[in-house]
């Protein structure tokens, strides 16, 4: 059936047996698919019917289809014309794992984060209503989103507008109507179904015909019916807040979620669908296991087991973590829905009480993490470099200036493979080396993570440690000799090289792949720092005196980079080498690591072509 859907409007007119089909086959593409590629796979199995009820409801792209962080849209794109690609899901070159504008008319945002979904719906609607209108926008948020504090300024603008505005929760985990018993689940299914929905229209309609009375009895009427249901079925947060509510309703029924949806379009009003569904719907083993199947990599579809890769810098800055809380009743872990992601499993699981997941809310997860060092604690905050770009003023306001001691644990900088445009960990530097008196911290390989971690946990000041995803790269350099002030290390012969490159992280390999790939031909030295901020300046400058060239290597956005701030140094000490910065110059699409990395111009053999040239 999927080939034959080129746009929306092509399944309108299925019958339910259809629709059952439909879903179907657009699960076992989605399974396969993520099973080669990997991708987001829970989140979008539970979605199916409700996309599917969407689409037969609104006029996507005239109306706006919002989807909250972008992950559960692989349904969508199957329907909108993009089924032919989906094999291409999260391959350099093809489909992205998220909404992006350019890709589809149909993906109106290109989504990544969470929390700003009702806010863009709302802005939507209202320039509809500017422009007179009768187009219809809609948000699709996940209950876990409901903890983002953005989504709550969204709802209390939404109160009393009469706008076009949708918002359907997929409740998939959490209740959010705390009506429990057998009369509310009654009630529930009488107030979602269709007889209901024609009555109250014609009973309604009916009344208001009445001359002079109608409207006022209707009016009257629905005051006591609203005084009736509240005997039984206690208010919810939306409609405390003003919005219209509809449910709870079963989304995994697209003929239910049809009549809901066309209900909630019947408005006019800011009105939310509440609809219950299952993560990893039809797929067993996303089921039992929704969590490991949330973002996963490749796994075999029969048995459910999922590739490895081995021991990850996330699961080792979790052991080491513990080692060092072993000795240290103060050090305490917070993250912001991201526990077993950034490796915090097992300090959940050996100090409970130590450990605090504020759910999607990293600027409260900073703050709160103020509070703790305030009270003489030694917090510990793990978030993914793409979600600490929201924490900037809770940093600098909440903890630097009020000279509290914290460690920022940032997991997946710099290139990050799969996810793309809006997740990769580019744009910490800049960010943070802003802030007056932190330290940054880029370890290469475990010990190096170790020997930060033991540093930053000295009690005494704000410190980041940043670092890739995935496993250490080993045996690619030699032993480099360590100088300056312990956190820089070098090649033996460095001092008397004509090109020196200057890297850190995981550009080290790329470093000493270029130097061995240009031969006897040139003499290239390789210095890599562990510590990024503050720079030695000094000891590199030292380092560097007898170079022609200074080739500055890093896997991070030149636009206030290292590479920027050590070629100012250069210019500052009024150096004559030749200084230039090889870094990311703006947005990077989806991919894996090594393709990126090649787009980048950031692999061994792009650098070695170019300093070739320069050296000429």
């Amino acid at each position: 059936m999927l080939e034959n859907i080129n746009k929306p409007s092509d399944i309108r007119s299925m019958s339910g047996d259809e629709t059952r089909a439909l879903a179907a086959e657009i699960r076992e593409a989605i399974i396969g698919t993520v099973a080669a590629n990997g991708g987001h796979l829970a989140s979008n199995l539970g979605m199916v019917e409700a996309v599917i009820a969407l689409h037969r409801v609104f006029d996507s792209p005239e109306d706006s289809i919002v989807f909250d962080v972008g992950h559960q849209c692989y349904a969508h794109k199957l329907l909108t014309g993009r089924s032919r690609e989906f094999s291409t899901l999260r391959k350099y070159g093809g489909l992205s794992g998220f909404t992006r504008r350019g890709e589809s008319e149909h993906d109106i945002l290109s989504e990544g984060h969470s929390g700003a979904s009702i806010s863009a719906a709302l802005g939507i609607a209202t320039a509809n209503k500017l422009k007179k209108n009768s187009r219809y926008a809609v948000a699709v948020v996940g209950d876990g989103s409901l903890t983002n504090g953005m989504i709550y300024e969204a709802l209390n603008n939404c109160a009393d507008k009469q706008l076009d505005l949708v918002i359907i929760i997929n409740d998939n985990e959490m209740s959010i109507s705390h009506n429990v018993g057998g009369l509310n689940d009654y009630l529930a299914r009488i107030r979602t179904s269709s007889g209901y929905f024609n009555f109250k229209r014609s009973f309604e309609h009916c009344l208001s015909a009445i001359p002079v009375v109608g409207v006022p009895f209707a009016k009257a009427l629905k005051l006591i019916k609203d005084a009736v249901k509240r005997v039984f079925i206690k208010d919810t947060l939306f409609e405390d807040l003003g919005l219209v509510y509809l449910g709870p309703v079963d989304g995994h029924d697209v003929e239910k979620l049809t009549r809901v949806f066309s209900e909630a379009k019947s408005k006019h009003r800011c009105t939310v669908v509440h609809m219950i569904t299952e993560k990893g719907h039809g797929y067993v083993h996303a089921e039992r296991e929704p969590d490991k199947y949330h973002s996963v990599g490749s796994f075999d579809v029969s048995t459910g087991v999922v590739s490895s890769d081995g021991e990850s810098f996330s699961t080792r800055m979790g052991d080491v973590l513990c080692t060092l809380a072993k000795g240290d009743e103060r050090i305490c872990a917070v993250t912001a829905a991201m526990r077993d992601g950034t490796g915090l499993g097992r300090f959940a699981r050996e100090y409970p009480e130590r450990f605090f997941d504020v759910g999607i809310a990293e600027e409260h997860a900073v703050t709160f993490a103020g509070g703790l060092a305030a009270a003489g604690m030694l917090p510990v905050v793990a978030l993914y470099s793409t979600f600490s770009q929201r924490v900037y003023d809770q940093v600098l306001h909440d903890v630097s200036i009020q000279g509290l001691p914290m460690v920022l644990l940032l997991d997946r900088c710099g290139i990050v493979a799969g996810d793309g445009i809006t997740h990769q960990g580019i744009f910490d530097y800049p960010l943070f080396s802003s802030i007056p008196d932190v330290t940054i911290y880029s370890p290469e390989s475990f010990a190096e993570l170790e020997r930060a971690m033991t540093a930053a946990l000295d009690g005494r000041q704000l410190a980041v440690i940043r670092y890739p995803k995935g496993r250490e790269q080993t045996g690619h350099c030699a032993a480099l000799k360590v100088g300056g002030d312990g956190w820089l290390g070098f090649t033996e012969d460095v001092s008397q090289c004509e090109t020196v490159i200057v890297t850190y992280g995981r550009m080290t390999r790329e470093a000493c792949r270029a130097a061995a790939l240009l031969g006897d031909g040139h003499t290239v030295g390789v210095i890599k720092l562990m510590r990024i901020y503050p720079i030695d300046t000094d000891a590199i400058l030292s380092l560097t005196k007898n170079a022609r060239l200074v080739y500055i290597l890093e896997e991070g956005i030149r636009s206030g980079g290292f590479g920027e701030k050590l070629a100012a140094a250069y210019a500052a000490a009024g150096a004559k080498q030749l200084v230039r910065v090889k870094a990311i110059d703006g947005y990077l699409p989806h991919g894996d690591v090594e393709t990126l990395t090649k787009a980048c111009g950031l692999d061994a053999e792009a650098v070695a072509r170019e300093i070739e040239d320069l050296t000429k």
